[in-house]
């Protein structure tokens, strides 16, 4: 394995940042065995949280997650996140009852509304999403009460189910949801979520700037007071992409095709970004549509400079990423999520660990 630097206790004076929480996201490395590994290590090092990606099609996050908890016990165990469609709502409420006995009462289900062109190439119409996400949420906070549920929605419809539990623990599931919100309209209505007793939060999306973060804490407070809650009542956990390198400039360099991949590819991450329209189009016309291939990706790259990487990715030296990490705390994230970009996994969670609060 590579080892940028070598000791992460020569780290700890350069910042007073700290963290009162901790996670890692996990995704698609080479060998499935090492996503496995890596939760149970940010779990010896004090981590609070591992997060499993499900955002291609790359690797379902529920097996993952059944997986962590064979070899975790502490942790809480989280999709970040799934999406409100290729589940129904039925099975997704079942999924999480079993995934909440299997981990101890540690599982935590990330939604999101998933995005295109992958959703319409599946034939999904995502032309109601803010809709979707309260009516989705709204049923599987049900579900996961045992309550008996009949809802006629303007996306889903179900008539009298419940979760059927006559052979296992009988006992409501206390399944905490956060919805996967970049654009404004959605983080207002997770606030009103919130308020409504139907959620527990938002998770904020990563390759956006801390900026971002500040409009959005702005509509989750009018949301949630408009509901009779409040800020305060609303988790922020965040995923962050994280390039550390002892060499600043080779951090930013293995950042660079993330983040032109999602500048070209995700329009929403493009417009939380502040990305210049012309910029954003002419790297999406390189990309030359989803999915692009890596020479493509390296084309496009060209035309991403190094202050755009800096600005939605945490990326340099170990102290550049701390403190780019707590800007993001700075500006509403309650819970850094944590996705080395690198194969430095092991050694972005020691940093990291040694800025945990005690």
């Amino acid at each position: 394995m590579f080892h940028p630097f070598t000791n992460p206790e020569d780290y700890t004076t350069m910042t007073t940042t700290t963290f009162d929480r901790l996670g890692i996201w996990n995704w698609e490395r080479p060998d499935i065995n090492d996503e496995v590994r890596y939760a149970k290590y940010a779990e010896d090092a004090g981590f609070d949280s591992v997060w499993q990606g499900e955002s291609r099609l790359v690797r379902d996050a529920m097996s993952v997650l059944g997986a962590y908890t064979q070899v975790t016990d502490e942790v809480d165990l989280a999709t970040g996140v799934t999406n409100c469609y290729t589940r129904n709502v039925a099975l997704m409420a079942q999924t999480f009852s079993t995934l909440d006995e299997l981990s101890g009462g540690r599982a935590k289900l990330g939604v999101g509304a998933w995005w295109d062109p992958l959703a319409s190439k599946v034939g999904i119409d995502r032309e109601q999403p803010l809709r979707r996400m309260w009516e989705y949420c709204t049923v599987t906070r049900k579900l996961l009460d045992l309550e008996n549920v009949t809802y006629e929605g303007q996306t889903l419809s179900v008539e009298d189910i419940e979760l059927d539990l006559v052979r296992s623990d009988a006992e409501a599931r206390s399944v905490p949801i956060l919805i996967g919100a970049t654009g404004l309209t959605m983080n207002e209505m997770s606030g009103e979520l919130v308020g409504e007793g139907i959620v527990d939060g938002v998770m904020m999306n990563y390759l956006i700037p801390p900026e971002h973060n500040e409009k959005a804490m702005a509509k989750l407070e009018e949301g949630a007071e408009r509901r009779g809650g409040s800020l305060d009542d609303i988790d922020r956990p965040q995923l962050i992409a994280v390039s550390m390198n002892e060499d600043a400039d080779v951090a930013i360099d293995n950042a660079r095709n993330l983040a032109t991949q999602y500048i070209g590819q995700q329009p929403h991450i493009r417009k939380a970004c502040g990305i210049d329209e012309d910029l954003g189009e002419a790297v999406s016309e390189r990309l030359g549509g989803w999915p692009a291939d890596a020479e493509a990706i390296e084309e496009a790259s060209e035309l991403v400079s190094d202050d755009v990487v800096t600005n939605i990715v945490a990326a340099g030296t170990p102290e550049d990423c701390v403190e780019r990490v707590g800007t993001y705390c700075e500006t509403g994230c309650t819970e850094p999520v944590l996705y080395s970009l690198d194969d430095n996994v092991e050694e972005v969670i020691d940093v990291f660990a040694e800025y945990k609060a005690e």
